[in-house]
């Protein structure tokens, strides 16, 4: 046997026909280097012990089978698993879970320093069960309405009765910098040739029968926003991607956890776009784990495509880079550079990537297009708050036929509530709910935002007269259907309301009268055509507008319509009038100020249009008139130049 293998030797005692009780271990020091102190012991009597036995001398054969015994034990105990320390084990960092939602981060430390607060502990026998695993992944849902301005328009014709036939090329314009450019078309100007950003003039020579109007802009945006709020049937949480230069816009909608509710993501996708069908939109719907892989599977792949969770890279592979929501200059350059698709740039290093772009805007910097794509960096969902609702009722004990009695309550207590979140009242609606289950409502408005009970309840006289009460109202609801922000106003010191609010009574009560489109109210426009620069608008659109157009020069107050013809004498022709002739009398000309030239407008009036030269004149009986000269001397466009009288100053 070698040095290793060598075992103490241990005394083998032969076996014995009786079993002796074993002598009792006794308690060893612990520490040998200190003094045993001694006890005393009770008194014990003594016993008589046996005799030790006699050593019997051992042979080879049990000694090798006591050998053998020992080494199986040992390769017992070596076999056996053993079981690790309880050490805290540290955990993964992670900044954002795979739902975006933040997550507590543990850094590794010293064994045996204790976790902090809000992470879990590791204990023995834990593993990536479902216990321990994220939630469900993120699905957001992505929405292209790709003519969302020229269907709007389509749409407003259509309620108007003047809705076009569909073969008919129509396109709709905004301003450009040289000119009007093409901002929506419908298909059959798209199948002409007609795109957006061209020039309208271009399009028009390109196809004469182009019907052109102007975009409404901030119409679109309005109802955008409608949009928004209408989507939340699906989901609670809804937002806008704004509006496109093509005249497109698009919605996005985080549907995690909402799609069982419609039998799932792809009938859940075929619902959404049915319901925009009816309502006169073109729509197309994917869904994916994050917001910019929906954005672009909806624009650049497939009919209601669904991407599961693991599939993002492999599914944006094939799409061109300008599905990553990059301008036009970043998507130029990188087609230049040989990356034309989203697999070429998911193949090239990152660190290439980050030394080009990471200091360009998000809409230029593809590598965190790519990361929020892909689900590195968290792109969340931000829905707009809803707008405070206001409505209050009352609940009958037993039928009333009139609800006027409970009116001035519900007032007061409907325009408590609008005081306190700072807002007024635009449009009220009263619904009245008979016991047979008929239902019956009256609305009125005003012309600005107020919250006094006392005008609320006036504008309701004689108009809840015409309810049918039937068997009985056993419910009564009084609804903001339309508020704005307004601030507190002071009263005057005795009490009295301003004139401008004064005057916003007056307009709802005989609005509320006569009907709204029957009371009108000037409002100013941005024309240079003096008789132009206004026109009428109805009362009940609101305030006064700020004035469009602010000019330096005075103008009067009083203007004839249409202007009056006088005959001048003046001393040089393209001089000041000296005297002029106004329904037979005869006005010398004292002192004048002038001229003011005013050039026709090309786009509305006719060809051969003289420009206008004004004059401020006060005469000798200290009156002051404006006139103007129509045309001068040579232009080409009629005789010799005519005189009017256009005002008339206070």
């Amino acid at each position: 046997m070698s040095g290793e293998d060598k075992l103490p030797v241990l005394a083998l005692l032969p076996r014995r026909t009786t079993d002796p009780q074993p002598p009792r271990p006794r308690a060893g020091n612990l520490h040998p280097d200190r003094p045993r102190p001694a006890r005393p012991r009770p008194a014990v009597p003594a016993e008589p012990r046996p005799a030790p036995p006699a050593p019997v001398p051992a042979d080879a054969e049990t000694f090798e089978r006591a050998l053998a015994a020992l080494r199986a034990a040992l390769e017992v105990e070596v076999a056996r698993p053993r079981k690790a320390p309880d050490l805290p084990q540290p955990e993964e960092e992670e900044t954002f879970s795979p739902v975006g939602t933040p997550r507590a981060m543990r850094r590794p430390g010293p064994a045996g320093a204790p976790a902090r607060s809000g992470a879990a502990e590791s204990r023995p026998g834990d593993d990536d069960g479902p216990s321990r695993r994220d939630p469900a992944p993120r699905r957001i849902l992505s929405l292209s309405l790709p003519r969302f301005a020229m269907e709007r328009w389509l749409r407003h014709l259509a309620r108007g009765a003047e809705a076009p036939p569909e073969d008919l090329p129509m396109a709709l314009a905004v301003e450009g910098p040289h000119g009007p450019v093409i901002h929506a078309t419908n298909r059959a100007a798209e199948a002409e040739g007609v795109h957006a950003g061209a020039r309208v003039v271009d399009m028009r020579a390109l196809l004469p029968t182009l019907r052109v109007d102007f975009a409404d802009t901030g119409g679109d945006a309005a109802a955008l926003a409608r949009l928004v709020l209408w989507a939340r049937r699906w989901c609670p949480w809804t937002a806008g991607d704004g509006l496109t230069s093509a005249g497109g816009a698009g919605l996005v909608l985080d549907t995690t956890g909402s799609d069982h509710l419609w039998g799932g993501e792809a009938a859940m996708l075929a619902e959404i776009e049915g319901a925009l069908a009816v309502a006169g939109f073109t729509a197309r719907a994917a869904l994916a784990p994050t917001r910019g892989a929906a954005w672009a599977l909806a624009r650049f792949g497939g009919v209601r495509e669904v991407c599961p969770a693991g599939a993002v890279e492999t599914r944006l592979a094939p799409l061109p880079v300008r599905a990553l929501r990059l301008e036009p200059a970043t998507v130029q350059t990188l087609n230049r550079l040989g990356l034309k698709t989203i697999g070429d740039l998911l193949a090239v290093p990152r660190l290439s990537l980050a030394r080009r772009f990471s200091r360009e805007a998000p809409a230029s910097n593809p590598l965190l297009r790519l990361d929020q794509a892909t689900g590195r960096t968290a792109e969340p969902v931000d829905p707009p708050e809803e707008p405070p609702r206001f409505s209050v009722q009352t609940r009958l004990p037993e039928p009333v036929e009139d609800p006027v009695p409970h009116l001035p309550a519900l007032a007061r207590e409907l325009c408590a509530g609008l005081a306190e979140a700072g807002h007024g009242l635009r449009r009220a609606v009263l619904t009245v709910y008979r016991t047979d289950g008929e239902v019956a409502s009256v609305t009125v408005a005003t012309s600005a935002a107020m919250r006094d009970p006392a005008h609320l309840v006036r504008l309701f006289d004689g108009r809840l007269d015409r309810l049918d009460p039937g068997f009985g109202f056993d419910l009564v609801t009084l609804d903001a259907a339309l508020t704005e922000a307004m601030d507190q106003a002071q009263p005057g010191l005795a009490g009295e309301p301003h004139a401008a609010e004064a005057v916003a009574r007056l307009v709802d009560r005989l609005s509320g009268r006569f009907g709204g489109g029957s009371l009108l109210r000037p409002a100013p426009r941005a024309r240079h055509v003096p008789e132009r620069a206004e026109g009428w608008s109805p009362a009940m659109a609101g305030a006064l507008p700020p004035r469009l157009l602010r000019l330096r020069v005075l103008r009067p107050l009083r203007l004839l319509e249409p202007p009056e013809e006088v005959r001048v004498l003046y001393a040089v022709p393209e001089g000041p009038p000296a005297q002029f002739v106004w329904r037979r009398q005869t006005l010398r000309v004292s002192r004048y100020d002038g001229p003011e030239r005013i050039a026709p407008e090309w786009w509305a009036d006719r060809p051969g249009t003289r420009l206008r030269d004004y004059y401020r004149i006060e005469d000798h009986l200290g009156r002051r008139w404006w006139l103007y000269r129509a045309g001068v001397e040579g232009d080409g466009r009629g005789t010799s130049p005519e005189w009017f009288l256009h005002g008339v100053f206070p």
